[in-house]
C-alpha cells in the first residue's frame, strides 16, 4: 500500500494568481459572486490552465456490504444493498438520473457485497463478501484493506483514461452510515452519540440504540484505533476505503474531486488525515441532513456548496453541486473584462 502516501500533485500557483488577477477584471464589483470566484480561481489552479472547464464528469458508486448490519442499526434489510446496485446497472436511480442529466460517465464497482450481482455493467473489485461485524471483530483484515483501497485508485484511472475533469465518488451500503459514525467519532475525539444520526430513517430510540452499538465497539477496539488506515480497517467499510484510496489518489494524479455527503466526507477525512496534501484538491458539494456531518465539515475546513438537507447519498449531493461548478468556470472564461465592454471601473 505504499502508493497511498505518494505526496500529492500541487496547484499552480501562478495560474492561480493569473486567475484571480482575471476575476479582478471581470465587469462585477470585487467577490460579489463569492464561492463561485473562488471556486474558479481553485480550478485554474489545480487543472494548470487559465480557463477552467468541469464539463466532462465521471461517477464512479462503489457499493459493499457490512457486518454491523446484524446489529440491527439500519432500517432497511441488507438485501437492499445488492437490490440497489441491479438498480444502478439498469438506470433507475437517483444518482442515474442526475449522471444523465449532466451527460457525465457512471460506472457502479461492487467492491464486496455479500454475494456478486450477476447483471452486466458492475465492475468487480471485490475485497471479500461484506465486512465482517466491528461489534465484535475488525471490518477487514490488512489484505482486504489494500484491495478496497486500489479499487478507489483504479476508478480514478478509468476517469483520467476517458478525459474526466472531475470526480464524484458515491457510496452504497447498508449499515455504512454506522460504519461512518464510528470512524468520525474515532478520528475527531468525539462520544458516537455526537455522529450518530438517522442514516436510512431510524426513529430517535432507534438512533440512541446505534449510537451505543458505535460506543461498545469503539471501546473495545480503542488501543488499536491509533492510525487513519487501523481506523478505517477496524471500524470501515468496502466502500468508504475505495473513496478514500480515490481521494488520495485523484490528488495524487491531479483530478478535482467533488465530494459527497457524510460517508464520503468521512472517507475524505480520512484520506486528509493520510495525507494533508490531499485536501486542495477536494470540493464540498453539500452539507447533508445527517447529524454528524457538520461536525466532519468543520474538522475538514470544508465549505460545502449546497445545503438541500439530502441525506441518500449515491452521490447524488455531489452531482447537484456540479452546475454550480460549471456556471463558475463559465462566468470566469467568458465575461468581458473592464475593458473589453468600456465600463468604468471602481
Amino acid at each position: 500500500m505504499d502508493w497511498i502516501f505518494q505526496a500529492p500533485a500541487q496547484p499552480d500557483r501562478r495560474l492561480f494568481e493569473i486567475a484571480a488577477a482575471r476575476q479582478a477584471q471581470l465587469t462585477k464589483p470585487p467577490g460579489s459572486l463569492g464561492v463561485l470566484e473562488e471556486s474558479a480561481v481553485r480550478l485554474a489552479a489545480l487543472q494548470r490552465r487559465e480557463r477552467p472547464s468541469v464539463e466532462r464528469v465521471w461517477i464512479s458508486v462503489f457499493a459493499a456490504d457490512h457486518g454491523i448490519a446484524e446489529a440491527g442499526v439500519s432500517a432497511f434489510p441488507q438485501v437492499v444493498t445488492q437490490e440497489m446496485v441491479k438498480n444502478f446497472a439498469a438506470g433507475g436511480a437517483a444518482v442515474n438520473v442526475l449522471a444523465r442529466a449532466l451527460g457525465a460517465d457512471f460506472e457502479v464497482v461492487d467492491v464486496g457485497l455479500v454475494a456478486p450481482v450477476d447483471v452486466p455493467g458492475v465492475i468487480d473489485c471485490r475485497a471479500g463478501p461484506g465486512t465482517a461485524s466491528f461489534l465484535t471483530a475488525p471490518a477487514m483484515n490488512a489484505e482486504q484493506l489494500a484491495v478496497a483501497l486500489s479499487a478507489g485508485r483504479d476508478a480514478v484511472a478509468r476517469a483520467l483514461a476517458a478525459g474526466a475533469e472531475l470526480f464524484v465518488g458515491g457510496e452504497m451500503g447498508i449499515a455504512n452510515t454506522a460504519s461512518a459514525s464510528a470512524l468520525a467519532a474515532a478520528r475527531l475525539g468525539l462520544p458516537a452519540a455526537d455522529l450518530t444520526g438517522a442514516g436510512t430513517g431510524l426513529s430517535p430510540g432507534q438512533i440512541d440504540r446505534k449510537a451505543a452499538v458505535i460506543e461498545q465497539a469503539l471501546a473495545l477496539h480503542r488501543e488499536a484505533l491509533n492510525s487513519p488506515l487501523a481506523m478505517l480497517q477496524i471500524l470501515g467499510g468496502f466502500e468508504i476505503a475505495a473513496l478514500t484510496g480515490a481521494y488520495l489518489a485523484a490528488a495524487q494524479l491531479g483530478l478535482p474531486v467533488v465530494v459527497d455527503g457524510f460517508i464520503c466526507s468521512v472517507a475524505a477525512l480520512l484520506a486528509a488525515a493520510v495525507c494533508p496534501g490531499c485536501a486542495d484538491w477536494l470540493f464540498f458539494g453539500h452539507r447533508s441532513a445527517e447529524k454528524g456531518h457538520v461536525l466532519v465539515l468543520e474538522a475538514l475546513h470544508a465549505r460545502p456548496l449546497l445545503a438541500l438537507d439530502l441525506r441518500l447519498g449515491e452521490a447524488s449531493g455531489a452531482l447537484m453541486a456540479i452546475p454550480v461548478l460549471q456556471m463558475a468556470c463559465r462566468l470566469h472564461n467568458e465575461m468581458a473584462t473592464f475593458a473589453q465592454a468600456g465600463v468604468s471601473t471602481a
